[in-house]
């Protein structure tokens, strides 16, 4: 290939050898020659002036032809001959349908000329510096707005630093103080669909010249990639968690791609590189389609559907904990018990009323707009605030929609019935009953209740609860539950004080409850509920109720997943059955190097049954100490997460109990993923000096988790406010708190997900769930809609009440399809 004959003196340069039967590509004198002009100088200068150039709309055609364009104000780098060879490869390699022809050159005077119409993309391999004139940078406005492709790699972020709009094609600036050398670092591929991206690993490890940006571009951009800072030393302009590098969007009627890396000559020589370059190259030359405009934060619109409550009255909401949505599109959305801040409150025991609530069910039809309360339960669980002994958080804590509901109309409930607690020894029945509610009128029948199953709680002592339900493919019905047990008794790190009951019964020992083999509270269970309204076992549980172990008569064939605190929320993925849940963390601030980690919030995705750690281990498998008798405020040896023993005295199940499964999130106030050094024992220091956080990407403080969905975008019918494919198979983890707590859509790697594996990707969705005052603050449920649109709830701003924010919220997308349009594709597909 030659450049581009030019007619005025030139300075020397290195040359590359020219490839042999290149000719194809061959910039010649008819197309480029005797082009004129002279590189601007590096100054300020008003926006480019209107042009008169005329171009075809879209630019090139069907005979695919790229410009690379590499002038820079200083001398030019090695980087270009390695770009161009590099991109002349690409174009006469792969699939016939994929090539395309390369020209290069560095005369600016490209950009007046009519001919740069025969291009379908223009890469920018420049050196940066001011390299356009003002006509020059209005004809290449020209091109974009007739709908052009650029490619802008690594210092081309450095060209036309005065120029607004060349800002807005590439993206972003590079900052001052980044590194200076090639580093080997971590790229995480957050999309796994466009063309530039879809074929590289979750986490790419390579090296490069990493830049940072003045300003982070995510959210105006569509970022196809980030670079994990943790993985090398990116300088003191560092971006953090969220640190882009390649990254696309439609801009001015064209089609713009920019990559950070490319910055060095052996980037070129990747085959993964090239094969990022290849699919930006088909973006930009019209060759395949994609969507840029996923992740743009001005595509979404988030909008609240409900109006605050009548006053005294839960016409619109009750106290917000759960909803599901149903195949025909209506929202059904229930309330714990608490009642606005006009509803008396009873904390007496010795009035038959006390803790007396209305665990409601709202239904919002989205055709009509139009709320409904269907119906109300007559809960334990309207305490108010206050101290643990006083306030509490059961009532009505879970719903779900039978597989067939619109046929039959039966809907399950989770929730603690007034009707069966007992006062005297402060004991209570937690039920999943199933219920029949009327399609036609959204009305539920109280009487046609049949309880699939019950366990006792005790009530004398708040707090977690759980209450999440969930279906997977083969119709078993998934029931989260809290470990029943008190914050307040350990100084906030594992629940394992056995000593304080009342009337005999433990309420500060999870040990009895979550660790406890032969106990339903603490676990995640699994059952097959049948027409008749009694329940079956699938086959698979974690335990089958019949164990001979230690003389038999000590395990649950409900159980699933033991070991779990507070699983507020719990869902299952459509096409995989994985079943994600999180989990709320005990109350230490700070790790102790005595009692162990400080409180950790969890997400797990859980791809067997298996125990997952509390109160004797949490993340990746972090252990608690044990305690001492008569003296609790001693300790006595860590626990073992390998082999763990339930030697409580309020133990009525197995002595020895299945090995921990590490979770795959954890955070504390600290940050995300704590983790320490460990002695040869396994044992982590806990010492803050020395811990590293593996989730840099979040952090907790009051925190409370809200596990979310994973999203299928083929499970969701077709319809405008559709979320794009480019979430698909993305979970939803957030954060009852909206400030560095947790609001994200997550990858995690096939290979590794359920065995303890780290995400390999996390994006901030607080910009398109909106945080703040007059956002979604208080995120207690999130589910997606049949037609692929999001619901979420807020909680509102008190606790144990409604409240005029106490809202259902709709998130739309409204950022269109892939482009270029199927029309305008440059080679039809055969």
């Amino acid at each position: 290939m030659l450049r581009t004959p030019h007619s005025r003196p030139r300075r020397p340069r290195p040359r590359r050898a020219l490839a042999a039967g290149l000719l194809a590509s061959a910039v010649t004198a008819s197309l480029l020659g005797g082009l004129g002009g002279t590189t601007a100088a590096a100054r300020p200068y008003p926006e480019p002036p209107k042009t008169t150039l005329s171009l075809p709309s879209p630019p090139g055609g069907a005979n695919v032809r790229v410009l690379v364009f590499h002038a820079s104000a200083g001398e030019e780098s090695p980087i270009v001959n390695a770009g161009i060879e590099a991109i002349e490869k690409i174009g006469q390699s792969g699939p016939a349908a994929q090539r395309f022809r390369v020209d290069a050159t560095d005369d600016a005077s490209v950009f007046t000329q009519a001919k740069l119409g025969k291009f379908n993309a223009v890469v920018f391999l420049t050196g940066g510096g001011d390299v356009l004139d003002p006509e020059q940078e209005a004809g290449l406005e020209t091109y974009m707005e007739a709908g052009g492709g650029f490619l802008g790699l690594h210092d081309a972020a450095r060209t036309e630093p005065y120029s607004d709009w060349f800002t807005g094609l590439i993206g972003a600036r590079p900052a001052a103080g980044g590194p200076t050398t090639a580093q080997r670092a971590t790229v995480e591929i957050g999309d796994r669909q466009h063309p530039a991206t879809k074929s590289l690993p979750l986490e790419w490890k390579r090296p490069d010249k990493w830049l940072n940006w003045t300003k982070n571009p995510s959210g105006d951009v569509h970022t196809v990639a980030r670079v994990r800072e943790g993985t090398y030393q990116p300088g003191t302009s560092a971006n953090g968690a969220d640190h882009p590098v390649s990254w696309c969007r439609d801009y001015d009627g064209g089609r713009s791609f920019y990559t950070g890396m490319g910055g060095t000559v052996d980037s070129f020589q990747e085959t993964d590189f090239r094969d990022h370059l290849r699919g930006a190259l088909q973006w930009t030359t019209r060759l395949a389609q994609a969507d840029c405009s996923a992740s743009i934060n001005a595509n979404y619109k988030a909008e609240r559907v409900t109006s605050p409550n009548q006053p005294g009255q839960s016409d619109q909401i009750g106290e917000p904990h759960g909803l599901v949505t149903a195949k025909d599109g209506r929202i059904f959305y229930i309330g714990r018990g608490g009642g606005d801040n006009s509803a008396p409150v009873v904390t007496d025991w010795n009035n038959p009323d006390t803790g007396k609530g209305q665990g409601q069910v709202h239904v919002y039809d989205p055709k009509t707009k139009k709320v409904t309360l269907a119906g109300a339960l007559t809960v334990f669980g309207n305490k108010g605030g206050g101290g643990e002994l006083t306030k509490n958080e059961e009532g009505l804590l879970g719903m779900e929609l039978d597989p067939d509901y619109l046929s039959n109309g039966w809907v399950y409930l989770h929730y603690t019935p007034h009707s069966e607690i007992n006062r005297d020894t402060h004991m209570a029945e937690r039920r999943v009953s199933r219920f029949t509610l009327d399609p036609a009128t959204n009305k539920l029948d109280l009487a046609s209740e049949k309880v699939l199953l019950d366990w006792p709680v005790q009530i004398h002592s708040c707090c977690h609860s759980g209450g999440g339900l969930a279906w997977d493919s083969k119709q078993n019905l998934y029931i989260a539950t809290g470990d029943n047990n008190s914050s307040q008794f350990s100084d906030g790190y594992s629940g394992n004080n056995p000593e304080p009951n009342f009337k005999g019964v433990s309420f500060a020992d999870a040990r009895r409850t979550a660790g406890n083999t032969n106990n339903l509270n603490g676990k995640i269970l699994r059952i097959h509920p049948e027409d008749d309204g009694t329940y079956t076992l699938p086959a698979g549980n974690l335990f089958t109720g019949q164990e001979p172990d230690e003389g038999g008569g000590k395990t649950r064939g409900e159980i699933y997943v033991m070991g779990v605190r507070n699983p507020a929320r719990i869902s299952i993925d459509a096409k995989t059955d994985i079943l994600y849940a999180g989990w709320v963390g005990p109350d230490a601030g700070a790790p102790s190097t005595t009692w162990g980690p400080a409180k950790y919030d969890t997400f797990a995705a859980i791809t067997k049954p298996g125990n997952h750690g509390w109160p004797y281990c949490m993340g990746n498998n972090q252990p608690y100490r044990d305690r001492n008798l008569p003296d609790p405020s001693k300790p006595l040896g860590w626990y073992n997460c390998a082999a763990p023993k339930n030697e409580s005295p309020n133990n009525d199940g197995l002595v020895n109990l299945p090995p921990v499964t590490p979770n795959t999130i954890w955070y504390s106030p600290q940050g995300g993923g704590p983790d320490y050094p460990r002695d040869a024992n396994g044992i982590p220091s806990y010492k803050m000096a020395e811990q590293k956080l593996l989730l840099p990407w979040l952090k907790g403080g009051g925190q409370a988790t809200m596990n979310g969905p994973v999203y299928r975008f083929g499970a969701a019918a077709a319809g405008a406010q559709k979320w794009p494919s480019y979430w698909d198979g993305k979970w939803f983890v957030g954060d009852f708190y909206d400030a560095d707590q947790p609001r994200h859509a997550v990858l995690t790697d096939p290979k590794t997900v359920g065995k303890g594996g780290l995400p390999t990707h996390a994006e901030s969705l607080k910009k398109i769930i909106p945080v703040g005052a007059d956002g979604i603050r208080n995120l207690m449920d999130w589910k997606f809609a049949p037609d692929g649109s999001l619901y979420v709830l807020d909680y509102g701003r008190g606790f144990f009440t409604s409240d005029s924010k106490s809202a259902l919220w709709h998130v739309t997308y409204k950022g269109g399809g892939p482009t270029p349009a199927a029309k305008d594709l440059a080679r039809k597909a055969e």
